[in-house]
C-alpha cells in the first residue's frame, strides 16, 4: 500500500498539471484564406539630376587668307559659337587680337591686324553682341604663334585671337580715365 501511495502522489501531480487548458495552436497555413500582404516597397532614392555647368567661354582663333581681312565661312562659324558663348556669360567681355604673318612692314601688318580685328568685331556686333563688350588690338607680326618662313607658319600666324576677359577690367579702365 505504501508503494501505491508513493506512486499516487506523482500521478496526482501529473493529472493536475495536465488538467490546465492549453492555448490553442496557431492556425495552420492552409486555414489562412487571404494572401499575406506584401511589405510596402521602400521609396525609391531620389535621383539627382546633374545640372549642366555654365558653358565656359574659351579662347578661340579665326584665320585669314594672305593680305586679307575678309571673313571666310569657317571664320563666321567660329564667331557664331563665340557669340553664343558670350550671350550666356554677360559678365565676360571679348578682346580680339589681330595678328599677321611676318611678310610686310611692321606698320602695314599693324594696320592689317587691326582691320582683321575690326572685321571680327563688326560681325559679332551684327549678330547682336553689345559693342561695348568688345575691344580690339593689333599686334601685327609681333606675336607669331609659329616661327618659320614657310606657308604652314604663315597660315597659323594670319589670325585673330578672341580672348575672354572679365568685364571688371573694362570698368577699371573706364574709371581710370
Amino acid at each position: 500500500m505504501r508503494a501505491v501511495r508513493i506512486l499516487a502522489v506523482p500521478l496526482l501531480l501529473l493529472v493536475v498539471a495536465c488538467s490546465h487548458a492549453q492555448p490553442a495552436p496557431p492556425p495552420a497555413a492552409a486555414e489562412n484564406v487571404s494572401p499575406p500582404t506584401p511589405a510596402p516597397a521602400p521609396a525609391p532614392e531620389p535621383v539627382a539630376t546633374p545640372v549642366a555647368p555654365a558653358p565656359i567661354f574659351v579662347s578661340a582663333s579665326v584665320y585669314f587668307d594672305y593680305d586679307s581681312s575678309d571673313l571666310t565661312p569657317a571664320t563666321r562659324d567660329v564667331l557664331q559659337v563665340v557669340f553664343q558663348q558670350a550671350q550666356k556669360q554677360p559678365d565676360r567681355d571679348i578682346r580680339i587680337e589681330g595678328n599677321c604673318d611676318e611678310r610686310g612692314t611692321r606698320e602695314y601688318n599693324l594696320a592689317l591686324g587691326q582691320r582683321r580685328a575690326d572685321a571680327a568685331r563688326q560681325y559679332l556686333v551684327n549678330l547682336g553682341l553689345d559693342g561695348s563688350r568688345i575691344t580690339t588690338i593689333s599686334y601685327g607680326k609681333e606675336r607669331p604663334r609659329v616661327l618659320g618662313d614657310d606657308e604652314a607658319a604663315w597660315t597659323e600666324n594670319r589670325r585673330d585671337d578672341l580672348v575672354p576677359v572679365s568685364s571688371e577690367s573694362r570698368e577699371v579702365s573706364q574709371a581710370s580715365r
